[in-house]
């Protein structure tokens, strides 16, 4: 079902786009890498053997890690794409 100018399948295709700049944005973001700290680089405790293995370059402990986290601003999830005032630009 088409709606005014926008042709079959326009709804379904912003989404998919949507879903795919989503996707690459968190694929770019920098991962840790390398040999992993055996201290936190902001508190100085020492980072647990099992985080160090299962995340390599961890620099953060536990603690510091979750209040890092918490402080995170998500995005507002706002389509720009599909805004009009997008568009005038």
């Amino acid at each position: 079902m088409a709606g005014g100018w926008a042709k079959d399948g326009a709804v379904n295709e912003q989404i998919e786009a949507s879903i795919s700049d989503e996707l690459a944005r968190l694929r770019a973001q920098k991962r840790p890498a390398g040999e992993s700290r055996t201290h936190c680089v902001e508190c100085e405790e020492p980072i647990p053997e099992p985080r160090r293995i299962a995340i390599p370059g961890v620099t953060l402990c536990i603690d510091c890690q979750t209040e890092r986290d918490a402080a995170f601003k998500p995005r507002s999830g706002i389509n720009r794409r599909g805004s009009k005032d997008s568009q005038l630009k």
